[in-house]
């Protein structure tokens, strides 16, 4: 099934560069190359053709002439359909030289669609995140069983889910308590992003961290913030994921309500998918469950509750299926290689030739 689904990624991938490739702004570097290619091509077909002409002089030699028994009325559609296999090789060549060519593009500056998400991350490294929450899989090899551990295990499992998926999303990083802090902006190099959840779980890191409250509407803010910066708050495709174990001082000290604290979210039509880190078990939500449940819905996300590592991982689960989507990217690149689409095609076109050839009797005839 893996080979399945790297195959159909890579095919994905490869249609998604065709759609941006645009034949007039490609440079060669290896044209020499891939005419002297076209001209061994030619002169091996020359030369095969003459060879032919040669074995079919004497048609009669050696071979005894029946008289016919039925003759055909006239020229058939369907006697091409023989020929399909060969079609399908000769098709793959032009692919095949032109690969060959080492096609490149300048610099270029392109719109493209992508199957993917614009995500915050948003983890909370307030001081009430020491209590336990034991992990033998997203806190392995943790100095303790503080909940924090738990919570940058989750996070780097949702990013590691994510790159293994057909997704290329642009991920930002953001670590919160009183005070939020952006991590890493949004890019598409999720071993930066990894990089960045493995410092911030260094258990020195986190006791220096700053601010040891909990804020969540500081969070949110500078999550908005970072979408308002790089553009996106009026693009399609974004959301947040938040990981917390709600206990929000705001809340509790300052008489907000968590609908004050999403306020920023719901305003920028950003849907919020919340891990309540820590939390009670889905059948046992308490009152204060409720007041989040209603005010994440409201954004257009959802609530988790993440009592243990099998739930975290359930929700995490979760939250990639409902984050399927697309977005538009503006790509710019300089001298660019270009030639894995066409090589990919002449493979496609190539190993389709051979399945018709050696499975289906009709295209068994060579000719």
């Amino acid at each position: 099934m893996q080979i399945f689904r790297d195959l159909s990624a890579t095919v994905a991938a490869t249609w998604a560069e065709w759609a941006e490739l645009r034949l007039d702004r490609l440079l060669y570097s290896e044209a020499p190359t891939a005419r002297q290619a076209l001209m061994v091509l030619i002169g091996l077909a020359a030369i095969f053709m003459v060879i032919r002409s040669f074995g079919n002089r004497n048609p009669g030699h050696h071979r005894m002439a029946l008289p016919a028994i039925v003759k055909t009325s006239g020229w058939s559609r369907a006697s091409l359909s023989r020929h399909g296999a060969l079609l399908l090789a000769l098709a793959g060549l032009p692919f095949f030289i032109l690969s060959l060519a080492d096609p490149r593009t300048s610099l270029t500056r392109s719109e493209t669609t992508f199957p993917g998400r614009r995500i915050a991350l948003l983890i909370d490294a307030s001081s009430s995140m020491l209590s336990a929450l034991p992990s033998t899989t997203l806190a392995k090899g943790a100095p303790n069983n503080a909940a924090f551990f738990t919570t940058v295990g989750a996070a780097r499992y949702f990013i590691e889910r994510r790159m293994a998926g057909k997704y290329r999303d642009l991920m930002g990083l953001i670590e919160f308590g009183d005070d939020a802090y952006v991590i890493t902006p949004f890019t598409t190099d999720y071993e930066n992003i990894l990089l960045s959840t493995a410092l911030i779980g260094d258990w020195n890191e986190f006791m220096a961290f700053p601010d040891q409250g909990t804020v969540v509407a500081r969070a949110v803010e500078q999550a908005v913030g970072l979408f308002n910066a790089f553009d996106y708050l009026d693009a399609s495709g974004n959301l947040m994921v938040i990981f917390t174990d709600g206990a929000d001082a705001d809340v509790l000290e300052n008489g907000k309500t968590v609908d004050d604290v999403l306020a920023e979210a719901q305003r920028a039509k950003i849907p919020v998918y919340l891990i309540k880190i820590g939390g009670n078990l889905q059948q046992k939500r308490t009152v204060a469950d409720e007041l989040w449940i209603s005010a994440v819905r409201k954004t257009g996300g959802e609530f988790f509750s993440g009592g243990d590592e099998a739930t975290i991982i359930r929700s995490i689960q979760a939250i990639d299926r409902r984050a399927a989507g697309t977005i538009e990217m503006k790509q710019y690149s300089t001298e660019r290689p270009r030639y894995a689409p066409f090589a990919m095609t002449a493979a496609l076109l190539w190993c389709g030739a051979l399945l018709l050839r050696f499975t289906i009797p009709t295209f068994q005839t060579f000719p």
